[in-house]
């Protein structure tokens, strides 16, 4: 996307690599300032700066994305801000610019683009899905689970036993 970023939603790893003047246009979630605030205080000053388009999904937007990554099992894993550009990316139909490969896949099962930043990018299609630890089934990923970067998901309803997230069989 040498171009710049013109009217591409773009994730926070643009605004923490990207320089000032290859981000104009672009749109960015109000949540993404705080992550900024966290990962590189001086680089948040510089990209309030910067001219971009910020703005916060709607609650449809924000539930249609969660509908759009519990489909494809990466829910779970994403973070409020991941679904908040994702919502904005959905929602306004605009290029998603992430490095992130769940945003990538959901945004390709979508039938959005999905432009990478200094990473190959998601190649196929991934789904994920829950399955147990003691029985063996499979569960499908809800609107409602719990959302965190790793670890076990929802107990079994057959067994009782703690799941894991695996790729699902095509």
């Amino acid at each position: 996307m040498s171009e710049g970023a013109a009217g591409a939603v773009l994730d926070t790893t643009a605004l923490l690599h990207w320089p000032l003047d290859r981000l104009r246009g672009g749109v960015c979630c109000a949540s993404q300032l705080d992550e900024l605030e966290r990962l590189s205080p001086a680089r948040r000053m510089l990209v309030e700066a910067a001219d971009l388009d910020w703005m916060n999904p709607s609650p449809a937007q924000l539930e249609a994305a969660k509908a759009a990554a519990a489909a494809t099992g990466d829910l779970p894993r994403l973070s409020t801000v991941d679904l908040e550009v994702l919502a904005l990316a959905l929602g306004l139909k605009r290029v998603l610019v992430t490095d992130d490969y769940r945003l990538q896949n959901v945004a390709m099962h979508a039938g959005l683009e999905a432009r990478s930043l200094a990473t190959r990018g998601a190649r196929e299609r991934w789904s994920w899905i829950w399955r147990c630890t003691g029985c063996g089934k499979e569960h499908n990923v809800s609107t409602n689970v719990e959302r965190k970067r790793d670890g076990p998901g929802p107990e079994c309803d057959v067994c009782g036993s703690p799941t894991v997230m695996k790729r699902a069989r095509r």
